[in-house]
């Protein structure tokens, strides 16, 4: 995932038109797989269980009813970032993570991941991670990275990265 990952997940989302309370900011993470729950509902058609995303109702009434749900984002198998409004949290496949209190530090610059007093939070936000990570569709070779924990070996494309390759510089 790039450093920044407010800058690459923060997407803002504006909504107007019946059943909408007009002149309200959110300042709650969603995610766009709210999206369509929230057409469903605003449309007053029935809620969907297979979705992944979850209505936004509650913050179109009131745009500082809380959120029972984070923002979560995948990007590549296996790297995952939990957002609330106060923390981000972010496991990447080879099970590094990174911690940041947003409030206190927007521009995410200090990891607290290894900071002991903060394990709790961690723990409380690694629940959100999702059950089930698919892998990339077979033969799908285009901006897909995937790595192998049994061996370490990450694949760009369908091509190894070799470890000892530098990283290349944004």
């Amino acid at each position: 995932m790039p450093r920044s990952i407010a800058r690459s997940t923060r997407v803002p989302l504006i909504f107007a038109g019946p059943g909408i309370k007009a002149g309200q900011v959110c300042e709650s993470p969603v995610e766009l797989l709210d999206i369509f729950p929230s057409l469903l509902a605003l449309t007053q058609m029935p809620a969907r269980s297979d979705l992944e995303g979850h209505s936004l109702m509650p913050q179109f009434q009131d745009a500082s009813a809380p959120r029972e749900w984070p923002a979560i984002t995948t990007h590549n198998q296996g790297n995952h970032t939990i957002r609330t409004k106060g923390w981000r949290y972010i496991r990447y496949a080879d099970g590094s993570e990174e911690l940041y209190d947003v409030k206190n530090d927007p521009n995410e610059w200090t990891n607290l991941a290894q900071v002991s007093e903060h394990a709790g939070k961690k723990v409380e936000l690694a629940k959100w991670l999702p059950k089930i990570d698919k892998g990339p569709v077979p033969g799908s070779k285009s901006r897909i990275l995937t790595y192998e924990p049994s061996t370490g070996e990450a694949i760009w494309e369908d091509k190894p990265i070799d470890k000892s390759a530098p990283l290349p510089e944004p």
